[in-house]
């Protein structure tokens, strides 16, 4: 039987989609949780000990350390068999959305949201350039999801998991208001909210928490 050990923060989007995705594949993890903001995975004793990239999450698989949440989330839909491709097709449009979330949607949303909720005094031009390229962003995503049900196919993927993270916490922390300004993302939310095991992301990874300054 497979042990999992999750190492993350309550507030990283990337974790909570590992923890969501084994959850919903009715695996249990071990939650390890990690002072990210206390700066302790840029120390060189985490880096050597849990993760040479400095990054969360990393999920303990047995005795293998795995880092990066795409290649995670296509192991555990090939393992489960949930989640994943039903053909070449799927498979190929899993893999185009996962590589366009990571560059652009949660690349931006990661980086928006941390300094707007969770920085001191963020650069208001800073805030304004990620803006306008989460509002394009959102706005492609909005548009896919007018005309189906989920990212790919006629059932949810890693495709849904992955995009659906960063945007599955409190609104007041991105400051977006969905339902008016991207009406057929919160529907996708929703019906993904639907899905049994489904849980929110602070109830899925708890501990201490971030100071919000939003």
């Amino acid at each position: 039987m497979t042990g999992y050990r999750l190492h993350y923060f309550p507030e990283s989007g990337n974790s909570y989609k590992l923890a969501l995705m084994l959850t919903l594949c009715g695996q249990a993890f071990e939650p390890v949780w990690t002072d990210f903001g206390g700066g302790v995975t840029r120390t060189p004793e985490w880096r050597a000990r849990v993760n040479p990239m400095g990054e969360i999450p990393v999920l303990e698989d047995g005795p293998e350390r795995l880092t990066q949440t795409a290649p995670i989330l296509l192991r555990l839909a090939e393992r489960y068999g949930r989640f994943g491709g039903g053909n070449d097709e799927e498979k190929f449009e899993i893999l185009r959305w996962l590589f366009w979330d990571n560059h652009k949607l949660t690349g931006y949303m990661a980086t928006y949201r941390y300094l707007r909720a969770f920085s001191a005094s963020p650069d208001p031009a800073v805030l304004a350039f990620l803006r306008r390229r989460l509002d394009d962003f959102l706005g492609i995503l909005d548009g896919h999801l007018r005309e189906r049900r989920f990212m790919v196919g006629e059932r949810p993927t890693i495709a849904d998991v992955s995009l659906m993270a960063y945007l599955s916490f409190p609104e007041n922390e991105a400051g977006y208001e969905l339902a008016v300004s991207h009406p057929a993302v919160r529907a996708w939310l929703s019906r993904l909210a639907a899905l049994p095991g489904w849980q929110a992301p602070y109830d899925l990874l708890p501990g201490k928490r971030l100071h919000c300054n939003v």
